[in-house]
Formats: C-alpha cells, sequence, structure tokens
C-alpha cells in the first residue's frame, strides 16, 4: 500500500486543538508519546454521554440502560483494536495503575524462590509493580537486558533468564525512551514455555502498530487511550484463562461476571466512550487511506487505519533521520538506520553537545514546539545508558497527524541551537 492519497490536511482537520496559536505562533505538538491530541468526535462522545447519558449502570432506567450500552460498546471497541474478545478487556484510569491492580493479584502465589524476569528498557510502569511484588513476596528478579549500541534486547540471554521457577516475564512492545518495537513474541513464547505468566506493555506501540494479542500470545496486554488519541484511561487485555484464575479485588457484592469482575469499583463511562470514539478515528483512517469499506468490521477498518498511518509516519521518520543525523553535535539514542524504519516507532530521544535536554526543551518551547525532556520514567534504561543524573534526553514524538512542516521546523530549530 502506498500513502499516495494520504491527506495530512484533512487528518489535520480532526484535530481541534492543532488549529489553536499563540500570540500568532502555531502549536507543534511533538509531545505525542507522553499522550496525544483528540479528535473532535473524541470530545463530542464524552460530552454527549455526560449530558445525555450520565447514570451509573445496572438500574431499569432509561440512563442507565444507555450507559450499560456504552460499556458494552466500548469493551467491544477495544477488543476489535486489540484482536480479544470483549470479555477479555478491562478499564482503568492508565496502565500503570492497571498493572499494579493486576500484579497484587498475579504475584498472590508466589513463593520464596520463585523468580521473574523484567527488562532494563521498560517504562517504569512495567517494572515497579514487579518489583514490589516481588519483594513481598521474596522472588528473585531477573533482568533482560539491551545493548546501548544496537538499542535492542539481548534475545541471546533468554534462555538463560527464563527457566522452570520463571512465573513471570514482563516486557515492552516499543519502548518509550528509544522508539525500538521490540520482538515479543519471541519473550512471550519463552514465558509460556515455562509456565509463565505474561505480560506486555502496549502503550507506545498502539499508537502506531496493529497490535492482535491472539498472534503475539501474552496473557496480558496494556495500553492507555490518552496515548492513541482517547481521553486518560487505561486498557487491560486478560486472556480469558488467567482472568479466570485470578482471585479479584473488588468488593464483595459486585459481579463477578465480566465486564465487573476484575473492575474495583465504578469505571468512567463518559472515557469509556471517548476511547470507543479513538478507535472509530483509526477506523476512520482506514476508510479514509487504507482501503476499508465503512461496511467492514471495526477490527478490518482499525487495521487498515494503522496500516496506511504507518506508511506516512515511515515519510516522517524518514524525514527526520535524514536531517537529525546531519546537525552537528547531536548524538541519537535509538536505531539511526532510515533502512530499518519498520524496527522503530516515531519516537526520537536525542542529546546536544553543550545543551542539557531541559534547556533545549525550554528553548523549543520558546517557539511553540512542545517537546520532552528527561528520563520519562523509563528508569532502567536511562541508567543503562549513564543518563540517569545527566539530564536524560530531548525526545520528539511524531505522529499521524504531524506534518512534514512540523518536522522541518523542529530541525531547524534544533539546528539553531547546536550552531
Amino acid at each position: 500500500m502506498t500513502d499516495g492519497k494520504w491527506d495530512i490536511a484533512a487528518v489535520r482537520a480532526a484535530f481541534p486543538a492543532l488549529a489553536l496559536e499563540d500570540d500568532g505562533k502555531p502549536r507543534s505538538y511533538l509531545d505525542a508519546p507522553g499522550g496525544t491530541q483528540v479528535p473532535a468526535r473524541v470530545v463530542e462522545r464524552m460530552g454527549e454521554v455526560m449530558i445525555r447519558h450520565c447514570a451509573n449502570d445496572g438500574g431499569a432506567f432509561r440512563t442507565s440502560r444507555d450507559t450499560d450500552r456504552i460499556m458494552a460498546d466500548a469493551h467491544a471497541a477495544v477488543a476489535a483494536l486489540l484482536g480479544a474478545q470483549s470479555d477479555e478487556i478491562v478499564f482503568g484510569l492508565n496502565s500503570t495503575t492497571l498493572i499494579f491492580h493486576f500484579s497484587r493479584m498475579v504475584a498472590r502465589d508466589w513463593r520464596e524462590g520463585d523468580e521473574i524476569v523484567l527488562t532494563r528498557m521498560d517504562h517504569d510502569g512495567n517494572v515497579a509493580p514487579w518489583l514490589i511484588a516481588a519483594e513481598e513476596r521474596g522472588v528473585t528478579v531477573r533482568w533482560l537486558d539491551f545493548d546501548p549500541d544496537s538499542f535492542e534486547y539481548r534475545y541471546d540471554t533468554l534462555a538463560d533468564l527464563i527457566g522452570p521457577r520463571t512465573r513471570l516475564v514482563a516486557c515492552n512492545h516499543a519502548s518509550n525512551i528509544l522508539g525500538t518495537v521490540n520482538d515479543v513474541k519471541r519473550i512471550v513464547a519463552a514465558g509460556r514455555a515455562v509456565g509463565a505468566v505474561t505480560m506486555v506493555d502496549a502503550v507506545q506501540s498502539a499508537p502506531h502498530l496493529p497490535i492482535d494479542v491472539a498472534d503475539i500470545g501474552c496473557d496480558l496486554l496494556a495500553c492507555s487511550a490518552y496515548k492513541f488519541f482517547g481521553p486518560h484511561a487505561g486498557v487491560m487485555f486478560v486472556a480469558a484463562p488467567l482472568r479466570d484464575r485470578l482471585t479479584p479485588l473488588k468488593v464483595r457484592p459486585a459481579s463477578f461476571d465480566m465486564p465487573w469482575r476484575h473492575t474495583p469499583g465504578t469505571p468512567s463511562f463518559e472515557a469509556q466512550a471517548g476511547t470507543q470514539a479513538a478507535i472509530e478515528h483509526i477506523a476512520w483512517l482506514g476508510e479514509r487511506f487504507g482501503g476499508a469499506a465503512p461496511q467492514d468490521p471495526l477490527r478490518a477498518r482499525a487495521v487498515a487505519g494503522m496500516n496506511a498511518a504507518g506508511v506516512y509516519e515511515a515519510r516522517l521518520m524518514d524525514r527526520f533521520l535524514s536531517g537529525a543525523t546531519a546537525i552537528p553535535g547531536l548524538s541519537l539514542y535509538g536505531i539511526a538506520s532510515r533502512n530499518r524504519l519498520d524496527a522503530r516507532v516515531p519516537t526520537f530521544s536525542f542529546r546536544l553537545a553543550g545543551r542539557t535536554p531541559q534547556e533545549v526543551a525550554s528553548r523549543l518551547a520558546d517557539d511553540n514546539i512542545f517537546v520532552w525532556a528527561g528520563d520519562f520514567y523509563a528508569h532502567e534504561a536511562s541508567a543503562r545508558l549513564s543518563l540517569r543524573d545527566r539530564g536524560g534526553l530531548i525526545r520528539v514524538g511524531l505522529s499521524h497527524y504531524t506534518a512534514e512542516e512540523e518536522v522541518d521546523r523542529v530541525l531547524d530549530a534544533v539546528a539553531r541551537l547546536a550552531g
């Protein structure tokens, strides 16, 4: 598929925030890894729920019945996005909260002498919950490292790390600091071979790549709607066998059926509706640019949308790498080959000689260019790269709504700082 029909003006028109200016300066939202902008349909859907359908679920009256429908539709939409079943989806505040919640249940049967495998590349949201559980249970933590030169996992060490005492293997699909897309199927397969629970953090991959939990084979997979064009909410896929085996953390009168089984309290129904609207935006991309028909299943339209957006984002990545590698004093931390764009998402982290990341981010902010500075909660990765005490990195995150002119704009601004 080519991106010959990609219309960036039409895409950007779907996002009201992209038209905003401050003192005559347009805003360049290059902060997508920390949270994306939202299409108008997300705002409208959430407002509609809060005005027309504001009620708790489970009642006999109209607005409560509407809430039941909204909740069912939202779970079905997330299931379509992830290639799951509706009764394998749990909503929460965000991915970190969900992982903490499920870590309590997963770790319940761990015993002293057991082992878990974590990684040096993950966001701490997929590390700290398991570290705390391991400390409480007297469980040994083993680490899957990455190569600081290739920015890829040391897959050759999996056989030494994972064994008969392994109870959990947790990894990330794409790095929020390096941009690397990881071979999670390989890691998950190694964990499942010894009967370990497998957990995948897909927060950074979900905005850019089609996800198929059945193909990955994991037991748990988390992502956050506010990273894929939705409201502040998190979702967790829980494979049915594990879902039914876990002892829920919940109040006693609450239902043991899904979707309530692993929901500890009343959720945000408006956030669920907004999440569905974000997925419908991705499906619209599939209809408009990916060759999907409006009558196709939501899953097919969403995958087509992700693929079409991916083609455009590859063009942005090539443009960024071409310009960034020519800036004197710029050191990129991540895969820099323009021939390996499929090995990364459009998240670029770098340092600029003679300037702190915080200084660069502040100077770019003066030009209304929004980027992040720091370690972005990639606590282990920043230490592995000896960056934790040096201010971390500057992070530029692109998305399918990023214009090519915005890539040029940030590159020109960084080049001026380098000069």
